[in-house]
Formats: C-alpha cells, structure tokens, sequence
C-alpha cells in the first residue's frame, strides 16, 4: 500500500468516526406524559369507564323532524291524590289526567310555539295501567303520532310558622295565629318520542302566604294549593317558551350560510 493511500484511509477514517460520534451522543424524544393522570382519558378509556347503561343513553340522537308535534302529561308520584282529583296508574309513577291548575292561556301559548304543528294531551285509553319508565310515555305518544313528549310535574309543600319541614296534614284552625305557607315547583322535560333523547328541561316555582287561621276549611287550602300551582306552571310555560327557542336554534334551523367576500 502506498503512502498517498493510507495517508486517504486515515482521512475517511477519521470522518467517519466524528459522524458515528455525533450520531451516537443524539438522543431521541421518548413519548408524552400519559394524561390520564391529570384527568384526560382517550374515548377507548372513556368508553370503558362509562356504564353501559349511560353510554346507551349518551349515544341518543334527535330524530324529531320540524314542525313538530308535541304530546303533554302531567306525572306525580305513585299514588298520588289532591283533594279533588285522583291520579291513574300504578308502578313507579302515576299520571294526572284532569287539567286542574293548567290554564287554557298557558296550553294555547305552547301550542303556539314556533315549528309546533300540534299539542295534544294523552288520554287513559292511550296509556298502560302500569308505569315502570318514559318509554311507557313515549308509546303513548307515538300512538298521537306525536315527535316529541312534554313530561312535567308540580311538588307542593305546606309550611306553617317557621317550621320548614312540609306538613303530610292540615289541621283546620291549627295554630290561629301562625303564617301559612304553600310553596310549588314545577319542572318539566321535554324528550324525542322515539328514543327518549331530552331535548331540554325547565323549571319554575311559586309560593304563596297567608294567615293560617284563614284556612277554615278543606276547600280554602286547596284553592290556596291550586293558585300557587298555577302561577307555577304559568311561569313554567315561561321557561320553557326559552328552551324551545333554545330547542329551535340547534336542531331546526339550517346552519348559516357564510357570506361571500
């Protein structure tokens, strides 16, 4: 071998090293912090923490069409009865069928929502004697070719004085010179017919006092129980007249088209 071509080899040898060097001190990125620790979960985790039967209901869609139709009941707790009205059905509700405390007012200003073709109440030829879910609600309300059902109930309460724990009894002319206190909430859910998605819910309350030695009689305490639940449900009409619009604005209007430039 000749002087000129080792003096060559040593030359590539040595470029050669102080390349492998270079590469050999590079240390590549390793991978991100798993997240899960600070509370971010992937879907696949997020799907296996979640119950199947939440899952079930949070893979719901709309599928309502618009103009819509709307079927309405009033629901109370099993066995419920006021002093003049019985409920129907037996299981894990009951529903109140007599219009008692709902005013025409307020029914024709939900009929007269806009994109709502019709409202129309549910009848006991219509509904099961039993109530176990919504799902027996919603059959009712396909049967009225209804897309969607209005579900609402009132929980009323009867204070006296500065007690805060609801009376189950009212004692006429009990405690004379106490404050007589009703007090009702209204609220409401409105659900797709087809597979219960809720589309929204409202809620509104109303209360109403007066000396309790005006109570003399059953019917004075349940004309006071009937006007505070109607100005409950009035302003729950108000509620829900917003969560329609709500309702309206997501599901039933097009996108907007972007403007040309």
């Amino acid at each position: 071998m000749s002087r000129k071509t080792t003096r060559s080899s040593v030359v590539v040898l040595v470029v050669a090293t102080m390349l492998c060097a270079g590469c050999a001190n590079y240390a590549t990125p390793r991978r991100a912090a798993d997240m899960s620790l600070f509370g971010v979960v992937t879907p696949e985790q997020r799907q296996h923490m979640t119950d199947a039967q939440i899952i079930r209901v949070m893979e719901r869609q709309p599928l309502a069409a618009f103009p819509t139709g709307i079927a309405y009941v009033r629901v109370q707790e099993p066995g419920y009865r006021s002093y003049k009205t019985d409920s129907y059905g037996g299981g894990k509700y009951s529903v109140v069928l007599a219009r008692t405390v709902e005013r025409d007012a307020d029914i024709e200003r939900l009929a007269n929502l806009p994109m709502v073709h019709g409202l129309a109440p549910m009848n006991r030829l219509l509904l099961p004697r039993q109530f176990h879910d919504d799902k027996d609600l919603r059959q009712a309300a396909a049967s009225l070719h209804a897309d969607m059902v209005l579900i609402y109930t009132f929980d009323t309460a009867i204070r006296m004085g500065d007690n805060t724990s609801p009376l189950d009894v009212v004692t006429l002319g009990f405690l004379p010179h106490k404050r007589a206190r009703v007090t009702t909430t209204a609220s409401a859910v409105l659900m797709d017919t087809r597979n219960g998605y809720v589309y929204g819910v409202a809620e509104a309350s109303a209360r109403h006092e007066q000396p309790a030695n005006t109570w003399t009689t059953s019917d004075a305490i349940d004309q006071s129980r009937r006007r505070t639940e109607a100005e409950a449900f009035e302003r729950l009409v108000v509620e829900l007249e917003r969560t329609w619009l709500g309702v309206i604005n997501e599901y039933a209007l097009p996108p907007d088209v972007p403007s040309e430039s």
